[in-house]
C-alpha cells in the first residue's frame, strides 16, 4: 500500500478497512516517534505518546477531510498530546533526564574514525541545545527541519499564524546558532 496516497489510506480506513490504517500507522509511526521523543527527551514517553497519537487519530478517523497534507492533522495531534504531557510534568514538577535517549544516526562508512567522533560530538550538542529551547520553538524547529513540513502546514499544527511560525523559527535557529558558537562551533 506504498504507492496509495495519505489520504486515500484514511478513505479505506473510514469505511472499515483495517490493512488502510494500519499502513499508515506503518508509514507515520517513525517520524511521529521522532517528533515526540525531540520534544520529551525520552523514548519511552515518545512512543507512548505516539501509540496514543494514533489511537486518537483512529477515534476520531471520521472527522478527516482531505483539506490540508495528512501529516498536518496527524502532526497536530501529536503536539497536542505531548504539549499536554509536557505542561502535566511541569505540573508535578518533574525534571527532564539528564541525557537525552536519542535513536543513533548510521555515520556513513567512508568516514574516519576522527571525523565520525566529531560528527557524533556535533549531533550531541545539536540534540542537547534543541531540548534547551522552548517546546513552543522546539516544535517549530523540529516540524520544519526533521518533519519537513511547510510554514503552512506548521501554523496549522501549532494554531498559529505563518508570521509567528516564521519568527519562532528564526527565534529557534538563532539560539541554536548562539548556543552551538559559544561551544566551539561555526555555523
Amino acid at each position: 500500500m506504498y504507492d496509495v496516497d495519505d489520504w486515500e489510506l484514511v478513505a479505506r480506513a473510514q469505511a472499515g478497512d483495517a490493512e488502510a490504517f494500519a499502513a499508515l500507522v506503518r508509514r507515520h509511526q517513525n517520524p511521529v516517534i521522532r517528533f515526540c521523543q525531540r520534544m520529551t527527551r525520552s523514548v519511552p514517553d515518545a512512543e507512548d505518546l505516539a501509540q496514543e497519537t494514533f489511537v486518537r487519530l483512529h477515534r476520531h478517523l471520521h472527522r478527516l477531510r482531505p483539506d490540508a497534507k495528512f501529516t498536518t492533522a496527524l502532526f497536530g495531534i501529536a503536539r497536542n498530546l505531548t504539549l499536554n504531557f509536557l505542561r502535566g510534568q511541569a505540573r508535578r514538577a518533574w525534571f527532564w533526564r539528564s541525557a537525552p535517549e536519542f535513536a543513533e544516526i548510521p555515520a556513513p562508512k567512508s568516514a574516519e574514525p576522527s571525523e565520525l567522533l566529531r560528527v557524533s560530538e556535533i549531533e550531541s550538542a545539536l540534540e542537547s541545545e534543541i531540548a534547551r529551547l522552548t517546546p513552543e520553538h522546539r516544535e517549530v524547529l523540529l516540524l520544519r527541519e526533521f518533519e519537513g513540513l511547510d510554514y503552512e502546514a506548521i501554523a496549522r499544527v501549532t494554531g498559529c499564524r505563518i508570521g509567528t511560525v516564521r519568527s519562532r523559527l528564526a527565534r529557534a535557529r538563532e539560539q541554536l546558532r548562539v548556543h552551538l558558537e559559544a561551544l566551539g562551533g561555526e555555523f
